[in-house]
This record gives structure tokens, C-alpha cells and sequence, in this order.
């Protein structure tokens, strides 16, 4: 937010907390207010989330309105203002399970082949809504690019032996 206004951009920055960033407070998922933030958008670029962290102070259900119900609300006023383009930030936390090492070997090498197997509601969740970005990528052609980013926060339960 910060590099797009200070290049000139137009931007409209929504969070539930006010801050220099934020020109609309509100929930991704109050329908009314992202249709009437979405005139005039040329692209959505989605970082909303419920991270690791929050397991301990949300319910899986705050994590599905959040991450999965926010992101299809996101998609659909995305094709109903005809948005050029869609980013999603997502996780490598996602791979969960997928992400322990055979035998012998030091580390997994993640790419496009391996599958993720989520180990908690926040990478089920992100899986959900990348689900959904392919989704409306195909059945609606909204131009989709998924972020996977490294981990922002320490996640002792990806070690086994935690």
C-alpha cells in the first residue's frame, strides 16, 4: 500500500482496523461494502487473512468466514466489477504434511508436483481459497496469480518431534 500510493496509485486499502494503510474499515465478507468499493478497479490484490498465530484466539469457523468465505466474496465482486486481475497471497504453510523429509534426507523440495496436505485450519483454509482462485480462473477466466509466501511466524507443530 504504502509503494503503490507513493507512486501515484489509486488504491483503496480495506481492513476490520483502521490504519495509514486502511481507507475503508470493514470485513471482506459485508458483500455491500466491496461491491461499492470495487468501482473502477483495475485489480484486487488480496492479503486478508486469518495466519497461524490466531489458532489460539479464533475458531475454525472465523478461520473459514475469513480466508475461504472472505476470498470467494473477493472473487465474485471481482467478476461483477470486471476486474482485470486477481493476487492472492497464500502460504507454503499450506503443505503441512507434505512437507516432511523421507528418511535420510535433510529437507523436501516443494514445487508445483507436490500436493499439499494441510496440518491446521489455516493451511486447510488457504488451500480452500487457492481452490477457489483456480476455480473462478477457469469457469469465469478472472486472470488469478497465487502467492505462496514463507512463513511469517514460528510454527513449532510443522516439527514432528514438537
Amino acid at each position: 500500500m504504502r509503494v503503490l500510493t507513493s507512486e501515484g496509485s489509486d488504491v483503496v486499502g480495506i481492513d476490520t482496523l483502521g490504519s495509514e494503510a486502511t481507507q475503508v474499515v470493514g470485513s471482506i465478507t459485508d458483500r455491500p461494502l466491496l461491491r461499492d468499493c470495487m468501482h473502477g478497479v483495475d485489480a484486487v490484490i488480496h492479503t486478508v487473512t486469518l495466519h497461524k498465530p490466531h489458532i489460539g484466539t479464533h475458531s475454525y469457523q472465523q478461520f473459514v468466514d475469513t480466508n475461504v468465505t472472505g476470498t470467494l466474496a473477493l472473487l465474485e465482486e471481482s467478476i461483477g466489477a470486471r476486474v482485470g486481475s486477481f493476487v492472492f497471497t497464500s502460504t507454503t504453510s499450506l503443505y503441512g504434511r507434505a512437507n516432511v523429509p523421507a528418511p535420510g534426507n535433510p529437507a523436501v523440495w516443494i514445487d508445483e508436483e507436490v500436493v499439499p496436505i494441510p496440518k491446521n485450519i489455516y493451511g486447510a483454509t488457504k488451500r480452500a481459497a487457492e481452490d477457489l482462485c483456480q476455480l473462478y480462473h477457469v469457469e469465469h477466466g478472472l486472470p488469478c496469480l497465487i502467492l505462496q509466501t514463507s512463513r511469517f511466524f514460528l510454527e513449532p507443530d510443522d516439527n514432528p518431534e514438537i
